[in-house]
């Protein structure tokens, strides 16, 4: 059955629940449905999707994915924005009368499903869970009340939205029981899809993009032993832990190197520590670089680092094994389902976990992968292997065929 989607998604920057967005609109308009993608406005230095929806758009014009800008739909919580786009939801929902809409990320969940709901006729209503909207409650006691009151704002609005929901994807089981335990939704709900990737990148090397030519291309020797990192610079994704577990590492030895990949708010006081550090010529940094690009990156890597405070499943986990680098990442959500560690899964391991904000843990695992190569390559292996069946984009989407069907019945 051809079917007209609505995925609606609160900032098309570049990162993974946006990725997995445009690949399911890609997937979906393949299959013969009429997709339509709608969005917040798109700034900032983190890069956008959008230019890949108008290249996909360019090369399959019979099966092209329109796109809808919805100038209130922000990330911030802002009560007059959050009306104002209810309001400009509705009447684009009112105006398509999709079958699905298919909410992404928690603002535009929230409101889209809010929006859907009062729709007639009303659609069936789908949204994806990619990670967690509460924050680690940390900082000076003030900062803590705050983010505690945040978190609970969010935790009841969550309760709201899931009331005026048909299903709820999770990319990781993690999520599910995170939201359940909030009181979010019911289990029946739930249902566990992995966020799809393009795998074929990661599995083979484009022409001239084999790692020691890679290398070369980032000044990094074949000798050197490098430590990466795929994240925007931004709060949260742990490049001051890096920093704090690497900078003694690094200043004892100059054949270990980094290598950032990516961009952000940060960049200018993230690039100050990695100066008044000492490390900075040891720091290779690529700033935002095209998607297209990324598996080269990876391959250029021994291990990839991901110490990030809060993910659903962090997709360059999965990539980097795909990938066939190593693995070293912090015990948020859903990472153990994929980074499977030797303390639990001794003859099955996939790589190594640590506690969030632990950088002296976060050092001496990555210390572990230089002194250990053999063990390394092995965990690769496996992890390769696993997500390669996991992962793919294709299944992802055939997947979501599943769950429409369920919340069209449901309706």
């Amino acid at each position: 059955m051809t079917l007209r989607i609505l995925h609606i998604s609160t900032r098309l920057i570049l990162g993974g629940s946006q990725e997995n967005t445009v690949l399911s609109c890609e997937g979906q308009a393949k299959l013969g449905h009429e997709v339509h993608l709608a969005f917040g406005p798109i700034f900032g230095p983190e890069g956008s999707m959008l230019d890949r929806v108008r290249a996909f758009n360019e090369t399959h014009p019979s099966r092209s994915i329109a796109t809808h800008e919805v100038p209130s739909l922000v990330r911030e919580i802002s009560p007059l924005k959050d009306l104002a786009c209810k309001r400009e939801l509705r009447a684009l929902i009112g105006h398509l009368k999709p079958d699905i809409v298919h909410t992404h990320s928690s603002k535009a969940g929230i409101v889209g499903r809010w929006a859907a709901w009062e729709a007639k006729p009303r659609p069936a209503i789908v949204h994806t869970i990619h990670g967690p909207p509460w924050m680690p409650v940390e900082g000076r006691p003030d900062q803590r009340l705050l983010i505690g009151l945040k978190n609970a704002l969010y935790a009841r609005a969550e309760q709201f939205a899931a009331r005026r929901c048909h299903k709820i994807v999770s990319v990781a089981d993690a999520m599910t029981e995170q939201f359940l335990q909030r009181g979010i939704g019911k289990r029946s709900q739930y249902v566990t899809v992995r966020s799809g990737m393009e795998t074929a990148p990661y599995l083979s090397p484009a022409p001239g993009e084999n790692r020691a030519s890679v290398r070369a291309r980032l000044g990094i020797r074949d000798d050197e032993f490098v430590v990466g990192i795929v994240a925007r610079l931004a709060q949260h994704k742990g490049h001051d832990d890096l920093i704090d577990a690497l900078a003694p590492l690094m200043r004892k030895n100059a054949a270990l190197r980094m290598l950032w990949v990516g961009d952000g708010w940060w960049r200018d006081r993230l690039v100050d520590r990695l100066k008044a550090e000492g490390i900075d010529p040891q720091t290779a940094r690529t700033g935002l670089v095209d998607q297209a690009e990324i598996p080269a990156m990876m391959r250029a890597m021994d291990v990839l680092a991901h110490p990030s405070y809060r993910e659903g499943l962090p997709r360059t986990v999965p990539q980097a094994m795909l990938a066939g680098t190593a693995v070293v990442a912090t015990d948020t959500d859903g990472t153990r389902e994929v980074c499977l560690d030797p303390s639990n899964h001794p003859d099955g391991s996939t790589g190594k976990l640590v506690a969030v904000g632990d950088s002296i843990g976060l050092r001496g695992a990555i210390q572990w992968m230089i002194d250990h190569p053999d063990e390394r390559l092995a965990m690769t292996q496996r992890g390769r292997a696993m997500c390669a069946a996991m992962f793919s984009a294709e299944r992802m989407v055939n997947d979501l065929e599943e769950v429409y069907a369920s919340a069209i019945q449901a309706t």
